[in-house]
């Protein structure tokens, strides 16, 4: 009997006084659907400095998943955001959950600077778009627990061989923050769902990037 492939999601919980998180909300209505013959197991993440990477590395361990994705909020954000890299640096503007408020610090002593995302970011991008869902590539993760847990991720997959791929996406604040947040952006839960399953196929279907720009001017 075949046991169906696993594809992880997680996705942060509420923090700088918001009462909800797209992030966390979104994944709960992808939990235990399937996308070409991958099941979609979701799991709650803490915005806390050094359990985040546990947690996500605990998941891992738990369900041997081919793909892993970790989903969170950017104030400001129009569309969803495909994170090309993580960088070896806590910098944090605010507090995190349980009050760690690292400044300048490496996130592992010795590491690489860096780290790419090992998903097909501009298939993500290019099929979400021709799904009608804004999105684009972006440049920087920040240096607050995204790029934290980014970057503890990656490291992880790297010092198991990269024998299943990984990376971040961003997602839009939800209309209902928006509204105590004037001027700012924000996206529909049903459209972020449906640019996450569309990002998700893509990452499915391409093993490669494909060969198109998504740079920036500055």
């Amino acid at each position: 009997m075949n046991t169906i492939k696993k594809i992880l999601v997680a996705g942060f919980e509420p923090f700088g006084g918001e009462p909800v998180n797209p992030a966390l909300e979104a994944i709960k209505l992808l939990n235990g659907r399937q996308i070409d013959g991958f099941e979609i197991i979701t799991r709650s993440l803490p915005v806390v400095k050094g359990s985040s990477i546990t947690s996500i590395i605990n998941y891992v361990e738990e369900l041997d998943p081919e793909l892993v994705l970790v989903v969170g909020q950017s104030l400001g954000y129009v569309d969803i955001a495909v994170e090309r890299v993580a960088i070896n640096i806590d910098d944090f503007r605010i507090k995190d959950n349980e009050g760690n408020q690292p400044i300048d610090e490496p996130i592992v002593i010795g590491g690489p600077d860096a780290y790419w995302s090992t998903l097909p970011i501009k298939a993500m991008v290019g099929h979400m778009r021709a799904g009608g869902i804004p999105a684009r590539v972006s440049n920087t993760a920040g240096t607050f627990v995204c790029n934290h847990l980014f970057y503890g991720l990656m490291h992880a997959l790297a010092r198991e061989g990269n024998k299943r791929r990984g990376g971040f996406i961003h997602i839009p604040y939800l209309p209902e923050q928006a509204v105590r947040l004037a001027g700012q952006p924000s996206m529909a839960l049903e459209t972020i769902v449906r640019g996450l399953e569309l990002a998700i196929d893509a990452a499915l279907a391409n093993k490669q990037d494909i060969k198109v720009t998504g740079g920036t001017l500055c």
